[in-house]
């Protein structure tokens, strides 16, 4: 029997670090809980629990936030791409937040590309919480943060090292010797950033999940890919799989994927074993083992699948 203990992850399961980035005491976005399912992440911390560290060539992770708590404008280095799993949320983007938005209910997804900041709140009446891919097995080494993002935070004692990593004056924590702040961004690198609005953003980087059901009524959906509904090559292809095709014949990838509900209760056997994910559930699947995923129960059912490409990880914007 092959026991894939190890590679599931189950929501109730996640461990949140509540200090994982330098907004971690600003007010507004101090109630933010990070995850990091899959891979090493982006975490500032060091109280960053990794679930899964082997190395799929991109990572996963999650946000979880109570009503109108804000993530700040950052950037990444590669790709990132954002499904809601649960609650209502607001993103927006450029250098001061103010360039577009958009609001995705649960199960949309929004694939960002890199050179632009972006970030987030929860704008519904709960808890909600959006899971992250991010490209690439390092996922490019780290945020770049808006500029006043790192003067805010150094305001409520929170200090960025030029090391990647956080120093909190509330805990006596200074910088080392030898390691300086991270510097902000110069006024020439934030003119080169571009500024796109909602109306050019939507159509080729923002997914509807009812949309994406009604096409999924014969065969799993392309969602991000070289063909997908979003066409890009960020390093990951993710597929969108329901009740009406899904299937119970046996398949294999040549590398690892990953399956993530988003809705319902998925039966997933392999050779040598069975399970049930739920929706948040996170399940790593070795490269090579034969697998099905079926829905167990009747009712909604829907679920996001990632599989890792040889493609670049981190196109930047291209209109």
């Amino acid at each position: 029997m092959t026991d894939l203990t190890s590679r599931i992850v189950r929501y109730g399961e996640l461990k949140p670090c509540k200090t994982a980035f330098i907004d971690a005491h600003t007010p507004g976005s101090d109630q933010k809980e990070n995850f990091t399912i899959i891979g090493g992440g982006v975490s500032e911390s060091p109280d960053q629990h990794v679930h899964i560290a082997l190395e799929h060539g991109f990572n996963i992770g999650a946000a979880g936030q109570p009503p109108r708590c804000r993530n700040s404008l950052h950037d990444h280095r590669t790709a990132e791409a954002f499904f809601v799993l649960s609650g209502r949320w607001r993103f927006f983007w450029g250098r001061w937040g103010t360039a577009g938005e958009v609001v995705l209910e649960e199960g949309d997804i929004f694939n960002i590309p890199t050179g632009i900041f972006r970030g987030f709140e929860n704008i519904g009446t709960d808890y909600g919480m959006i899971m992250a891919i991010l490209g690439g097995d390092d996922a490019g080494g780290g945020v770049m943060w808006a500029p006043q993002v790192i003067e805010d935070a150094a305001a409520h004692g929170l200090v960025l090292g030029e090391d990647g990593k956080l120093y909190d004056s509330r805990k006596q924590q200074r910088l080392p010797d030898g390691v300086k702040p991270m510097p902000l961004l110069s006024e020439a690198e934030l003119a080169t950033r571009p500024e796109p609005t909602t109306a050019e953003v939507l159509p080729n980087h923002v997914a509807r999940y009812w949309d994406m059901v009604a096409l999924a009524d014969r065969t799993p959906v392309k969602v991000i890919g070289e063909t997908g509904l979003l066409q890009d090559k960020p390093g990951f292809e993710v597929d969108f799989i329901t009740r009406a095709s899904a299937r119970e014949a046996k398949h294999a990838h040549d590398r690892p994927s990953v399956l993530m509900p988003v809705k319902g209760y998925w039966r997933v056997d392999w050779d040598g074993g069975s399970t049930v994910l739920a929706a948040g559930d996170t399940m790593s699947v070795p490269e090579g083992l034969r697998h099905s995923a079926v829905p167990s129960m009747t009712g909604e059912a829907a679920l996001y699948r990632i599989i890792g490409t040889d493609d670049p990880a981190g196109l930047t914007w291209k209109g």
